[in-house]
Formats: C-alpha cells, structure tokens, sequence
C-alpha cells in the first residue's frame, strides 16, 4: 500500500482489544473504525494491510509538545514536529501555548497559530489556551473557538512573552473556569526561600539539581490541590518529577478534587546520578532527580496515581544548551523526545511488569480524556478514529542522529538502546508512517475542542 493511501483494513495476529491482545481484522470506513472481526479468516472485499504478528494498537496521545510555532521556528515547527510524532506512533499531539511568539493567550493569537499550522500537520494536532496576568476575558473566547483547556505557571516561564500568575490572576482564570468542564494545567513550581549554595559549580549537575528542590514542587502543588478543591474546577499537574507531593494529591482526590497528573518520559527514564558534567541536554525544569525518587514514580504510577505519561518535547537550537561551556545554570531547559515516547517507555515498563493495555492506558487513553479527546481518540472501538500504531515491542534497536526527525537532533536519548521498534503508524486509516518514509504530504487534522455547556 502506497504512503498516504486510505487503508481499508488492518489484520494482525496480535490486536489489543480492551486489555486483551487476539487475532483480529479491523475495518475501517470513512476515517472511523468501522467493524473488528475476531475470525482473522473472515472473507472481507477489499485490501487487507496483513502485518503478520505485529501489534496493533491506538495511537499515542501526546497531550504535551511544544512547538513553539510561530516565532520560534528554528526550534521546531509543526512540519518537524508532527512528522517525528508519526515516526513515533504518536496520532495526536496538542500544542503547548508557549514558546511560540506570541503564545496562544488571546483569540488573535489562537488565529496566528492556527494560521501557521494549516497545512503542515502529519498528525493531528490539537491546542492548549495560556492564563497570564489579565487575561482573564480572553478564555471564555479561547474555550468557544476550540482549545482544549488551559496551561500556566506558578514559576518564571522561562520565556519573558508568558509570564506566571499569581494567587489574584488564579483566582480569577478558576471563576471563569468553572462549569465550563475546561481544564487548567499547571507548571506546578515555587520559588521557596533557596536552602542550597549559589555558588557550586555549574558543569556539575547537583549544582542545578539543588537548585530547584523537591519543595518547589511541594509548595505549588499544595496550591494546586487548594484551588481544585475551592473552585471544583478540573486541575491538571503537568511533568511531576517529584515523588514527594504524591500524599498530597492523593489526599485531594480522596477530599473530591478533580485532580490528574502526568509525569514524563525523561523523569521515568533518566536518573541524576548518570548525568555526566557539562551535559546540558539532560536540562529540563523541574529537574531530573534521583534513582531513588524514580522508582517512587514508577510505583506511583503501578498503583494508578499517576494517570498519563508525556514526551514534553520542548527542543531549541544547540546554541542555547550552552554546550560549549557546559553550564546547566545557563543552559535552556527542554528535552526533545516526542519520537521516542513508546520505546522508551515500554524498554523500562516491560522490565517492571507493565503489560500492552498499561500502555495505552497512560500513553493513550489518559491523554485523550484530559484533552476530552476521548470521544474519538485512544481505544480501538467502533465509532472511534482509525488512530493506529503497528509496532514490535520485541524489536530493538538504538537512538541515531541520522534517524531523529526533530527539526533540532540535540537529546540525551542519543546512542541509547531501546526496545519497541515502530513499523507503521495511521492517521483517520491513512498510511502516514512506514518504516522509515512518510506520506509525501501532510494529512494531519486541526482539533478544535467544542466547548461542553454548562449545566448549572
């Protein structure tokens, strides 16, 4: 089957169906599933894409990428961005508000950025709305035009062009929040009164790393669990990397606060301890921690407390790494990862007795309900998009440059071995994704999110 074609039906020996892997062909009509027929044998009058013991799956929801365009095109664009997504078995992305100029805090800006991505997309692509100071007025707009909720900052953005809020500005974003059934994610860090030298030696990792404790997180997300539970608005903690503050989101959930988390693949697969001096790619905020807090996370997220696991691909230009100097004080925080989510969430889980449906559960399904993209993304049904991912997770094989379709290659993933090798990868049953090449034009869909109505 030629790249781009529309694919009318999928067989393979190894089909996840709820959380069972079976023999099964799926029909696809008009973009959707159309029918799953568990008799592999069954007489179906069209082609049959046969990926033989290949596994099928829903695509990958990766409900956190920064494209950062426009304005920061030369750190990624939606054309790069979106086919690293389709490489990686990723279906779906949704765009953060920054680090794109301007970022998505106004309807105007909504535009721009929607202007921008017409066109490029080989994956779908929804969008997050910001909160800043004063913009209050702006997200009743935002959420009727089609954002899929909101995102702000309790901490320096790291960009001059999205400030973070305050209690006041939070206070207000949560009443023009509530009964919209929208969303609002949090970079949940505070500044604290600094414990930690200011003078340590900024190639060492531990100087950045005691830089930003664990009590940042601690702090914010105590904010967090307070503002949820006051406003009963859906609140969102994005990159937990922490293990500290997980007694207290569960004691918010326990209290009725409609409370999620994701942590990253970075956080899950990365450890302090290995981070060699000067290797500013292993930056990001909050920071990588240690082996002990990692094994914390993992078991948190066993026991169903974390709810979804993320790429927050956020790349820039190797310049800003400051990797000549090898200063982590300096270096820009971001890790690039949105190709290699699957692999490199599956080589650490399959190790720890995750099985296929704990896949996506928290790379798909989880992903999809936060951005209440549910309705059509992320489960293999009938009625639901025809977002596939073909894939061996037997299969390894290891990070190369030359095999890294980021605009910007820079990642600390280079030179690792995986395992979890993706074959082919279908949007709405188009052939977006096979074996290294790609569909010859972008086929990917702009998401609006229709705003659900109040019911008070």
């Amino acid at each position: 089957m030629e790249l781009g074609s529309m694919v009318s039906a999928v067989r393979s020996q190894r089909v996840l169906l709820g959380d069972e892997i079976r023999p099964a062909v799926i029909l696809i009509k008009d973009g959707k599933i159309h029918q799953i027929h568990s008799d592999i044998s069954v007489d179906v009058p069209c082609e049959v894409l046969d990926v033989a013991d290949s596994v099928v799956m829903p695509g990958i929801v990766d409900s956190h990428v920064h494209v950062n365009e426009p304005g920061r095109t030369s750190w990624e664009g939606f054309w790069t961005a979106t086919r690293a997504a389709a490489a990686g078995g990723v279906t779906t992305i949704v765009d953060m508000p920054l680090n794109s100029i301007p970022p998505t805090t106004t309807l105007g800006n909504f535009r721009d950025k929607m202007q921008e991505a017409t066109g490029k997309c080989f994956v779908d692509t929804a969008f997050w709305g910001g909160v800043i100071p004063g913009n209050q007025l702006e997200l009743r707009p935002l959420m009727e035009a089609g954002v899929a909720g909101f995102k702000c900052f309790l901490i320096h953005s790291g960009v001059e062009e999205f400030p973070h809020v305050t209690d006041c500005d939070l206070h207000a974003a949560m009443q023009q929040l509530q009964g919209t059934g929208s969303v609002l994610l949090f970079h949940a860090e505070r500044d604290v009164q600094q414990t930690a030298e200011e003078d340590g030696d900024p190639s060492q990792y531990s100087t950045f790393l005691q830089s930003r404790p664990d009590v940042m997180e601690t702090e914010a997300i105590r904010t967090v669990t307070e503002l949820c539970l006051e406003f009963q608005v859906r609140c969102h903690i994005v990159h937990l990397s922490s293990a500290e503050p997980l007694k207290l989101i569960q004691a918010a959930r326990q209290a009725g606060a409609p409370l999620t988390v994701e942590t990253t693949h970075h956080y899950l697969s990365l450890c302090a301890e290995n981070i060699p001096a000067g290797a500013t790619q292993f930056k990001c905020c909050p920071p990588i921690r240690g082996s002990a807090n990692q094994e914390q996370l993992w078991s948190a997220l066993k026991a169903g407390q974390i709810d979804m696991v993320v790429s927050d691909h956020s790349p820039c230009t190797p310049d800003l790494k400051k990797l000549e100097r090898g200063d982590f004080t300096e270096a820009w925080g971001g890790i690039s990862s949105l190709q290699f989510g699957l692999p490199l969430f599956w080589s650490s889980a399959s190790k720890r007795g995750f099985q296929l449906s704990d896949v996506v559960r928290l790379l798909s399904r989880n992903p999809a309900q936060l951005s209440r993209l549910d309705n059509q993304k992320g489960c293999l049904a009938p009625g639901y998009d025809a977002d596939l991912v073909i894939w061996d997770p037997e299969r390894k094989f290891e990070i190369k440059e030359g095999g890294i379709h980021h605009k910007n290659k820079l990642t600390p993933y280079l030179g690792l071995s995986l395992q979890g090798v993706v074959c082919a990868t279908l949007v709405r049953g188009q052939l977006v994704y096979r074996e290294g090449c790609f569909c010859p034009e972008p086929l990917g869909k702009l998401l609006l999110i229709p705003p659900e109505r109040s019911q008070k």
